[in-house]
C-alpha cells in the first residue's frame, strides 16, 4: 500500500521552492531561496484524545527579510471527516505556541465528493 503522506510529504520538501511558485507566486518571489531549513518535526499530545500527532512539514525560510516559519500541512484523505477543522485548528494552535507562524492556507476537497449525488 502506497503511504501517501509520506509521498506528499517528500515530495514537497523536495521542490518546496516549486512549490510556492506554483501555488504561492507573491510569497515565493519574497523568499530568501537559499534560507530554506526544514526543521525536525514536531511530536505533541493531542490533550483530548491522548494521542500522539505529528506535525507534517515546517520550513524556516527569510521571508520580507525576516526569519519566518511556513507550516506546510499534508492531510491526504479520501473520506468525510466531521471534525477536520477542528483538528486542524489544535495542529495550528500547538505549533503558534511556539512559532511565529505564516498562516497560509490552501483547501482541495475531497474527489470523492465529485461523484455524489
Amino acid at each position: 500500500m502506497i503511504d501517501h503522506d509520506r509521498l506528499f510529504k517528500e515530495l514537497i520538501s523536495t521542490f518546496f521552492v516549486e512549490f510556492l511558485d506554483l501555488f504561492l507566486p507573491q510569497v515565493a518571489s519574497q523568499i530568501d531561496r537559499d534560507s530554506i531549513q526544514f526543521l525536525p518535526q514536531d511530536v505533541f499530545t493531542d490533550v483530548t484524545s491522548g494521542e500522539k500527532k505529528e506535525i507534517d512539514l515546517l520550513a524556516q525560510v527569510r521571508y520580507q527579510q525576516q526569519e519566518t516559519y511556513f507550516l506546510i500541512h499534508v492531510e491526504n484523505q479520501s473520506y468525510t471527516e466531521s471534525e477536520f477543522t477542528k483538528r486542524m485548528f489544535k495542529y495550528f494552535a500547538r505549533l503558534h505556541e511556539k512559532y511565529d507562524l505564516v498562516r497560509l492556507v490552501g483547501y482541495k476537497p475531497s474527489l470523492v465528493s465529485l461523484w455524489e449525488d
